[in-house]
């Protein structure tokens, strides 16, 4: 018996589906709200154009946050 459960998330005005375990449903949530978090701080602080860039940007600075950590 699976618990997987198809929720929707918005990352920068943008709406997915994504599945997950009913147990980690709040942090997808928390994830998406971070990543459309760093995307909006990247667009307000640069001219980086197009919304390909802006998940790259994005993917990259939380990344480096991740291995600064460990």
């Amino acid at each position: 018996m699976s618990d997987q459960q198809t929720i929707n998330i918005s990352i920068f005005d943008k709406e997915y589906q994504v599945s997950c375990q009913q147990d980690e449903i709040q942090a997808l949530r928390d994830s998406a709200y971070y990543l459309d978090s760093k995307m909006r701080e990247i667009k307000a602080n640069g001219s980086v154009l197009g919304l390909d860039r802006l998940a790259v940007m994005a993917a990259l600075n939380i990344a480096n946050e991740y291995l600064a950590v460990e």
